[in-house]
């Protein structure tokens, strides 16, 4: 009988033979979580288990994060595209749902972009297509988080995530503000990775089925973003989550993990 518990860890190779900490949790159809910039898996622990009664939930800790390498670099989002395919390699996995957050929405663009038979269906939430047309957070967005304070860039990023009223009632910890013990390159080559990140002419080759959620108070990564995704890719449902900030799979749980949960199992 399989432990449907705990994660089953093991370790992928990338085609430059960086070591790829992968975790498979669960039975059923295979779904892969990606996470954000600068984070391990542990991004998912919320709300993996949501998907668990259709799906087998596979993370990892993309290289720089957990107990992934850590190379010097240069990253890119197309690197952790190829990492993700990877993985699927490793495991056996022929074909895939894929469901990407934040810097894992851009890197699922990819995947599903230049892999279109690894992806059975798409979830891209709270991201953007990168490039000159993205709308790009505001200026004071980017210096709260620069803080030479690390406790108070914490807080910023806090506020960023969740709104004050659902954190009054969730006091954490969080899983979902980077990777503590990540070295400096790494977390430097990420935010490289993120920013330079431009899937615009790539998105209309994206075949699978795919939805698209925001939350409407996101200033990390602007709700405008939705509609441009809406645009480029083909077939396309998109919702949006009044009152949540970037972390709305958290915030809005119960609704968000059904409105996926119930996209993945149409036929």
């Amino acid at each position: 009988m399989t432990d449907t518990r705990h994660p089953s860890a093991s370790i992928a190779r990338a085609q430059d033979g960086t070591a790829l900490a992968c975790q498979r949790q669960g039975a059923g159809h295979p779904l892969i979580l990606l996470a954000g910039q600068a984070n391990n898996h542990h991004w998912w622990d919320g709300v993996r288990a949501d998907f668990h009664a259709t799906h087998s939930t596979i993370t990892l800790d993309q290289r720089g994060t957990g107990e992934s390498d850590k190379p010097q670099g240069p990253y890119s989002t197309r690197q952790f595209a190829d990492d993700v395919i990877a993985v699927l390699d490793h495991l056996g996995i022929e074909r895939a749902d894929v469901y990407g957050t934040s810097m894992g929405g851009r890197v699922a663009q990819w995947v599903a972009a230049r892999h279109p038979d690894r992806v059975r269906r798409l979830v891209l939430g709270c991201t953007s297509p990168g490039g000159a047309y993205a709308v790009e957070r505001d200026a004071s967005v980017r210096r709260a988080l620069a803080q030479a304070d690390p406790e108070a860039a914490r807080r910023a990023l806090i506020d960023l995530m969740y709104s004050p009223a659902w954190l009054a009632d969730h006091p954490g910890p969080y899983t979902t503000l980077g990777d503590p013990d990540m070295p400096p390159h790494a977390r430097h080559g990420h935010l490289v990775a993120s920013n330079g990140h431009d899937a615009w002419d790539a998105l209309p080759h994206i075949t699978a089925p795919t939805l698209l959620l925001h939350g409407d108070e996101d200033r990390l990564t602007p709700p405008e973003n939705l509609p441009l995704l809406a645009a480029r890719i083909p077939r396309t449902t998109t919702h949006v989550f009044p009152g949540a900030r970037h972390a709305y799979f958290e915030e809005c749980r119960t609704e968000a993990s059904a409105l996926v949960a119930a996209f993945l199992d149409e036929r």
